[in-house]
């Protein structure tokens, strides 16, 4: 990846805080490595090796520096539009592809060669795949150590280390010195009383950030027991390969970033969470740089500008989204919260470690829903939908995952009974988080478009006229779908032009 050296100084010496994240500053007479807006004594150019992620900084051999920390820079490395494969392998290993498997078995989940996956991380991130994996593992662990009274074990564990003589070999390589030594430069300084005591981290995300608009969207499709809005606080019941915890997500907005709660048993699980949390708040995309290319289209231009800030809402797992989905088809978001908040009363599964505040439920897992009696006010045949849906996801856990690119998941998701077009595209944009999903037939984003003249374009003139907004098509989308009405209220039109699939009307 080129960067422009000379606008890359000018930025650092800004202290530009629109570059954070962007690029990493090493710097060769030091050993160090910054951030753009690090506070200390810019350093001389001749003196500088500009590199575009934390992990080539690393990989090259300079150190991360304690002032700036560049553990808490926005993730934008997943964001880059450059190459959707290196996002993509980004994504998975987030979620934890490296710890268990290898460069080639992730290549095969991409769907490519394992040479062309090593060369696209060299060409983008300047760092291989490992070795991505790796600085996120030892900035994760040094984060946990300024911000959390973890226990040093926990911090290893948390951080993907397998013990905790590794984790202080890999510290006394980096810095010099022992974790405990970082940790005494700190304020926290006492070990959590309990193995199940909330932690609280800082994830950052570069402005602008409507949290208003988002707040507000998850407030309307809050199912209660699982979800609350407090607010501008967001509450949620999460449950992970068994185990059950909850986490609260709050803004910071002096700091650019949010501040998020966990509570979970397992702290091996971090890493996971907080990438889940990541990805349910989009905070890994450039949301200036989204809005520059949408602003080209008179269109989309005032939109953009009436609301820099709008995101695109995740989900917290994709097979809840698809359910979620599928129970919204044609009723309004009041009467799909209804129908959610009916499902998960009756199949979900009470919070193991006590209400918590309001929290008291997690979600249905698939393997109930596929066989429990869906006695609720809907048509049979979206029921069937459901089971359907389960019993795929049960028989196939990694069927709503993030293998293959936009085509492949669309495919995947369409092969489903009783999923069409429209659905397979936001799943695809919410759950699966592909930026440029976008349902061209749906009758919100038909009427968002509708000329002066009243003309109204067809499905296929919406698809053509969006080819300008790729790759941001999902971030367009949301624009017009906001365009028509407050956030809270405007919502997409569930499957009103469903394919042909569709086993009954919906």
């Amino acid at each position: 990846m080129e960067l422009d050296r000379d606008a890359c100084y000018r930025a650092i010496r800004a202290r530009d805080a629109r570059f954070d994240g962007r690029f990493f500053v090493a710097v060769r007479t030091t050993g160090i490595y910054c951030r753009p807006i690090c506070p200390a004594r810019c350093p001389k150019l001749e003196n500088i090796v500009f590199q575009p992620s934390a992990a080539a900084a690393q990989e090259a051999g300079f150190r991360p520096c304690l002032r700036c920390r560049p553990e808490c820079a926005p993730d934008l490395a997943g964001w880059r539009a450059t190459s959707r494969t290196v996002s993509r392998a980004l994504t998975l290993i987030a979620d934890g592809a490296l710890d268990d498997g290898d460069v080639d078995a992730l290549a095969v989940r991409l769907g490519i060669g394992e040479r062309q996956l090593r060369r696209l991380f060299d060409q983008h991130l300047g760092a291989s795949p490992i070795a991505v994996a790796q600085t996120r593992r030892v900035l994760l662990a040094k984060q946990l150590l300024h911000e959390t009274p973890m226990k040093m074990v926990d911090v290893a564990f948390a951080a993907g280390f397998g013990s905790l003589r590794r984790f202080n070999a890999t510290f006394h390589r980096l810095y010099g010195c022992a974790p405990t030594a970082l940790r005494r430069a700190t304020a926290v300084t006492k070990p959590r009383a309990r193995e199940a005591s909330p932690i609280t981290l800082t994830l950052s995300y570069l402005a602008p950030y409507d949290w208003p608009a988002m707040i507000a969207f998850f407030a309307a499709r809050a199912i209660a027991g699982v979800e609350e809005v407090r607010g501008d606080r967001y509450r949620r019941t999460i449950d992970l390969h068994g185990s059950h915890g909850s986490i609260e997500v709050a803004p910071m907005r002096r700091r650019g970033a949010l501040a998020a709660t966990i509570r979970f048993a397992d702290v091996r699980a971090l890493p996971v969470i907080i990438g889940r949390i990541r990805n349910l708040f989009d905070l890994g995309s450039d949301i200036a740089a989204i809005n520059a290319q949408l602003a080209e289209d008179p269109a989309l231009a005032a939109l953009v500008a009436a609301r820099p800030g709008l995101r695109v809402p995740g989900a917290w797992d994709p097979f809840e989204l698809a359910v979620r989905a599928v129970l919204g088809q044609q009723i309004s978001v009041t009467a799909a919260r209804e129908l959610a908040t009916q499902l998960v009363a009756a199949h979900g599964e009470p919070l193991t470690s006590g209400p918590d505040d309001g929290l008291t439920t997690v979600f249905p897992r698939p393997a109930r829903i596929a066989t429990a009696d869906l006695a609720l006010p809907m048509p049979r045949a979206r029921i069937a939908t459901l089971r359907g849906i389960a019993a795929a996801v049960v028989a196939d856990p990694k069927l709503l995952c993030g293998d293959g690119d936009l085509d492949a998941k669309l495919a995947r998701l369409r092969a489903l009974p009783g999923i069409g077009e429209w659905t397979a595209h936001y799943i695809a944009m919410r759950a699966l988080r592909e930026p440029d999903a976008f349902p061209a037939a749906d009758i919100g984003l038909l009427r968002a478009m509708t000329g002066r003249d009243g003309a109204r374009p067809t499905p296929a003139a919406l698809l053509a006229r969006a080819e300008r907004w790729r790759p941001w098509r999902a971030y367009a989308a949301q624009q017009l779908w906001s365009s028509s009405g407050g956030i809270a209220q405007s919502e997409p039109s569930h499957l009103r032009t469903q394919s042909a699939r569709c086993p009954a009307p919906c």
